[in-house]
């Protein structure tokens, strides 16, 4: 919602800035210009990535324009969740959690948090490392080593959009003069016509620069750090979530593990300590009835 705020922004302040000064909108409006400054940017997109991230791109794109879910209460419900999970595990055994771990959707821990269980990147990642713990055959570093891993692969595929839209972004302000020079050797090739002629083909030429300038800065730029940000957003949840699970298998208790991970979280979105104590006391209060 804010990126569309500050597009609006952008474009009121521009345009309407613009007709303040007395310029006429009218002398902004060519749509050649646009397509070919646009045209050349997509064609460079698509000649420099793969289908994938041409897919990915995609994706990204309807999220940002989206709020962010990664808040304060799918935190509090990821929190409440592993809680639950590891106190059961801890007192009746790794091996009494096999059951919701294999099959979520029947599971009555994960059917009371529902923020998590519709997110398929956590469910994978709590799933898989869960497994892994259930197995006892690694250390706690050699998972710490797979799950670092794991995040790193991750936060890179989430990237290739955002790292897509920069470069579209550097490249905008580029086309932009190619548009200018073609308008430019329009207008020179034009030369025996009249003054007001040439000056209005001389207009039109440096239209180019703004359009390019216009969408790399205030369009295509901010989209890119929108998506980034998403990124760092979703890389966080599940730093949350290693933290936690590693700091059970380091010995701690699961009330002091899920302080572990509320430690890692962006202070933004952070819940405080009291928030998830009174939370814990309400998932430990499920636990006991399961």
């Amino acid at each position: 919602m804010l990126l569309l705020i500050g597009y609006l922004i952008v474009f009121v302040s521009v345009f309407g800035s613009f007709v303040g000064l007395g310029g006429h909108l009218g002398a902004l409006f060519q749509p050649l210009e646009f397509t070919l400054i646009a045209g050349a940017a997509l064609g460079a997109y698509f000649a420099s990535n793969s289908g994938k991230s041409v897919k990915a791109l995609a994706t990204a794109i309807p999220k940002a324009l989206k709020s962010s879910p990664y808040n304060k209460a799918l935190y509090m419900q990821l929190m409440g969740l592993l809680y639950v999970l590891l106190n059961k595990a801890r007192r009746d055994g790794m091996m009494s959690i096999e059951s919701d771990i294999e099959d979520p959707a029947n599971s009555p821990i994960f059917a009371e948090h529902t923020n998590v269980l519709k997110d398929p990147v956590l469910m994978n990642f709590i799933r898989d490392y869960l497994r892994l713990m259930i197995s006892g055959n690694m250390s706690s570093l050699e998972i710490e080593t797979l799950m670092d891993q794991d995040i790193e692969t991750y936060q890179h595929e989430c990237n290739v959009p955002a790292r897509a839209l920069r470069e579209v972004a550097d490249a905008l302000p580029a086309f932009g003069i190619v548009a200018a020079v073609l308008g430019v050797v329009k207008a020179l090739a034009s030369v025996d016509q009249p003054p007001a002629i040439l000056a209005d083909l001389i207009s039109k030429a440096m239209v180019g620069t703004f359009l390019g300038i216009l969408l790399a800065y205030g369009f295509v730029a901010p989209l890119a750090a929108t998506v980034e940000r998403r990124s760092a957003d979703a890389t966080k949840v599940l730093e949350c979530i290693k933290v936690t699970l590693l700091a059970n298998m380091n010995g701690y208790p699961p009330q002091l593990a899920i302080e572990f991970g509320r430690k890692v979280l962006f202070s933004t979105e952070r819940p405080s300590f009291e928030e998830l104590e009174g939370h814990v006391r309400q998932a430990r209060a499920l636990g006991k009835r399961e």
